[in-house]
């Protein structure tokens, strides 16, 4: 418990930059707050602070020793709040990204459940099938569906997302079916041409293999909602996630085709710059979209 007290008053005395005013906010005498401060100077053997009658600063130990000692005691904290109900609370704004279409169905309608739990808490959605940067843009965290690419961000798997080849029957009475993604070069395929998703192509297991192809056609969209419509409409066909066709598919509405060739899933993740100082509200949102997705009522309910 010393320990852990030293640890606080090197954190107060940095954060508020004299003795006098960590001693003033806790509510003791600046001699104790010193004696603390010398204490731990000397179990560490090193100088953390240069003292002068005016000021207070920080040793180049001193300023590396009080990033770790920040992080600890949010850590601390963090820990203490994830069991105890009445442990600390989340608030602040949170700042969320996801795709559009992703984000319409299946984001935005856990906010208000999330707010509700965490009345502390405001937030901000951004819907974008650009690839967001989430560092220099201000986000909190971004929802993310399908491969990442190489980034030194962070990432939560919240499920799987998995992919089919779909059209209209319209449309396959009229150009045929498919029996061999090879086939798909003679067909009319709907292609999302944002940055934001499926950069990498089509994919599907070809020879034991996963295989990306990118397959052509006279229409592409960046958004994918416009391709759902055209696909309905028997414009051609189109590689889309089962949140996106099941009920269509169901309803007999589209057909799925090169089933034997379906990829194994990818994924649908929670992204964030990094895990240090983590703000409690950051952590609870994605524990709760997690623990959202992982329930399988949940996505029948959807």
């Amino acid at each position: 418990m010393d320990r852990l007290k030293q640890i606080e008053t090197l954190v107060a005395v940095a954060a508020r930059g004299s003795l006098t005013a960590a001693a003033r906010a806790e509510g003791v005498a600046p001699a104790v707050i010193g004696r603390r401060i010398d204490a731990l100077e000397e179990r560490l053997g090193v100088k953390l602070l240069l003292r002068t009658t005016r000021r207070i600063s920080l040793t180049h130990e001193g300023s590396a020793f009080l990033e770790d000692c920040q992080r600890l005691l949010a850590d601390l904290a963090n820990a203490e709040a994830s069991v105890s109900a009445g442990g600390v609370k989340a608030s602040g704004h949170l700042r969320i990204t996801a795709p559009a279409g992703f984000g319409r169905r299946h984001v935005a309608p856990l906010v208000p459940r999330f707010l509700a739990q965490h009345p502390d808490v405001s937030v901000s959605l951004n819907l974008s099938d650009r690839v967001v940067d989430i560092v220099n843009e201000g986000f909190d965290c971004a929802i993310r569906v399908g491969d990442l690419g190489d980034s030194s961000l962070v990432s939560v798997r919240l499920a799987d997302n998995w992919r089919l080849c779909v059209a209209a029957p319209a449309y396959l009475q009229r150009a045929g079916v498919p029996k061999t993604p090879a086939e798909l070069s003679r067909h009319e395929c709907l292609a999302l041409s944002s940055e934001a998703s499926q950069t990498r192509g089509w994919a599907f297991m070809i020879d034991g293999a996963l295989t990306h192809l990118r397959p052509g056609g006279r229409l592409d969209c960046s958004d994918g909602q416009v391709l759902h419509d055209w696909c309905l409409a028997g414009l051609g066909l189109a590689w889309r996630s089962t949140w996106e066709v099941e009920r269509e598919v169901a309803a007999g509405r589209l057909q799925v085709v090169l089933h034997d060739f379906a990829a194994p899933p990818s994924g649908i993740f929670a992204v964030f710059p990094q895990r240090k100082h983590l703000p409690l509200r950051v952590r609870l949102w994605i524990d709760f979209v997690k623990h959202s997705y992982g329930d399988a009522a949940y996505w029948a309910a959807a």
